[in-house]
Parts: structure tokens; C-alpha cells; sequence
């Protein structure tokens, strides 16, 4: 079960990365390939919706399903993997909820720089023209 966390966890570092690249000033140069190259990729990164809702769906079922500990019923060992359990749903929930942050917001930032870049070119041939 750890492979598909780290896959979810590679992905959301992409997304951050190409976030990141996409909106640092001054890279007008590689603007233009970074565009293509994320427009590209916005596709194959739609997989993480449907992969993050079964992992959600994964650890809620483990909620449902996990052995209750409370107060003597359970050794000092017990009580200590109950803990670490219910710490590994809630780091795996947040690496979920900024997987699918990033996605969101790789999209918005990449419409909003194909638009910039359009209007950019409309006004070049505005120019042009007059």
C-alpha cells in the first residue's frame, strides 16, 4: 500500500514544480515550451481525481474498520499503533487534499497563461496594424 502514496506524493511534486515554473517571472524564454509542455501533461494528470477519491475511500474504510482502543481495553502497544494508524489517515488525507490542490491549481495557472499569452499576441497585431 506504501507504492501508491509515494505515486500520489511524486504527482503533487510535479504539479508543484510546474506550478511553480509557470509563475516565477523572468522565465519568458521557456515560457512558450513550459505552456505546450503542461497543456500536455494537464490530461494524463486528470488520473489523480479519480486515484485520490479511492485512496480516500481506502482510508475511510480503514476508519470504519480499524479496532477501537479505549482507555484499559488495550495494552500500552496496542494504544501506540492505534495512534500511529490514526496519524499515517490524517498525513495521507492532507497529501490527498494538496494533490488535489496542485492539480486545480496547475490548471487555473496554465488557462490563465495561455489567456495572457493570447491577448498578448492580439495586442501585437494591434500594434502591427496600426
Amino acid at each position: 500500500m506504501a507504492l501508491e502514496w509515494v505515486v500520489l506524493g511524486y504527482a503533487a511534486a510535479a504539479e508543484a514544480i510546474m506550478v511553480i515554473l509557470l509563475t516565477i517571472p523572468g522565465l519568458d524564454a521557456l515560457r512558450k515550451g513550459l505552456i505546450a509542455v503542461t497543456r500536455n501533461l494537464l490530461k494524463p494528470f486528470l488520473s489523480v481525481v479519480p486515484f485520490c477519491l479511492f485512496l480516500l475511500m481506502d482510508i475511510y474504510w480503514k476508519y470504519e474498520n480499524r479496532p477501537t482502543c479505549e482507555a484499559d481495553s488495550c495494552t500500552p502497544t496496542e494504544h501506540l499503533r492505534h495512534q500511529k494508524s490514526i496519524m499515517k489517515s490524517q498525513r495521507n488525507a492532507l497529501l490527498i487534499a494538496s494533490a488535489l490542490l496542485f492539480y486545480w491549481l496547475l490548471y487555473s495557472v496554465t488557462n490563465l497563461v495561455v489567456k495572457i499569452e493570447q491577448l498578448n499576441q492580439r495586442v501585437e497585431r494591434l500594434k502591427n496594424r496600426d
